[in-house]
């Protein structure tokens, strides 16, 4: 039987009067692209903490692979690399003394070559005797990057790590992390941007209110819920019509339909209305799609 690279067993906890996570039930293979996604507050980044050792769980179990996070931290520690969601840094040492003392920890004392190989890959190269504290938020983000994989842990776990970053960023990093799990590292990535998670994750799980709701493979959620995702431009829109718009951008309006029925409806509507469509396109439904539609049936339930 192949050990977990990742394992949560009954997991709970409460703070004060909020129920955190109840009783999650979660493994993740070795060498997996893993998603874990769920609305603010669903519980993602408490998980991530226990399974780094900053949250103790009330009840359950957590390990990495196979190493228990209470009984055995150091071991587990030390094959664990989190970024985390808060931008966390020393104001006092430069971009390359930051990666050098966190290799440091982990009893790394020539780390050199790796770390230059971290600064060129997430384009800190240019920033590495510049303080921490002279950086934008963006820099500092790549930082947290480069100190949850300089001791080349085979867990990486990712908690909103384009979080507030540039596109250039975003897919020098996804290369970068592609790399790293197509070599065997097993990654955890937490986002709210839902096409990265589509486009990167082999398999997701989804929390709502500290329980996982959802679990599969991305192809078979995406399976759960057929329907057409709809791109449209134009001067107006129908008012019961723009008010199922899932999200907008300038100018376009994104509709979730359930059926190819809807999509002549919509048209005949707005043909009704006398309303010139500058712009439409169509796809199959999206893992947002499936997400809104998971969370309004937990929330309905």
């Amino acid at each position: 039987m192949v050990t977990p690279a990742v394992e949560f067993q009954a997991v709970a906890r409460r703070f004060g009067t909020v129920q955190a996570l109840d009783g999650v039930d979660l493994a993740v293979a070795p060498g997996e692209f893993f998603g874990l996604l769920g609305p603010n507050g669903a519980g993602k980044t408490t998980l991530i903490s226990i399974l780094a050792g900053l949250v103790r769980a009330d009840r359950g179990r957590a390990r990495v692979l196979g190493h228990d996070v209470v009984d055995d931290y150091r071991e587990a520690r030390r094959l664990l690399g989190v970024v985390p969601q808060e931008l966390v840094f020393d104001p006092f040492f430069t971009v390359r003394e930051t990666l050098a003392f966190q290799a440091g920890y982990f009893g790394i004392h020539d780390a050199r070559a790796w770390i230059d190989e971290i600064l060129e890959r997430l384009g800190l190269a240019a920033k590495a005797d510049a303080n921490m504290r002279s950086l934008s938020g963006g820099m500092k983000r790549r930082v947290l990057v480069g100190q949850a994989l300089v001791h080349k842990p085979p867990v990486i776990v990712l908690d909103e790590p384009t979080a507030g970053v540039d596109v250039e960023l975003r897919h020098s990093l996804w290369a970068f992390i592609r790399q790293l799990n197509a070599s065997g590292h097993t990654v955890i990535l937490t986002t709210h941007y839902l096409e990265e998670a589509e486009a990167l994750c082999g398999r997701i799980a989804m929390l709502k209110a500290g329980r996982v709701v959802a679990l599969d493979s991305t192809h078979a959620l995406l399976a759960r819920f057929p329907g057409l995702g709809v791109r449209l431009v134009a001067d107006r829109v129908p008012a019961h019509w723009a008010a199922r718009a899932r999200r907008q951008e300038p100018g376009a309006l994104h509709i979730a339909l359930a059926s190819h029925g809807e999509l002549e409806q919509l048209l005949a509507d707005l043909r009704v209305e006398g309303i010139t469509i500058a712009e439409l396109s169509i796809g199959a439904a999206d893992l947002e799609q499936v997400f809104l539609r998971i969370m309004q049936e937990e929330r309905a339930a």
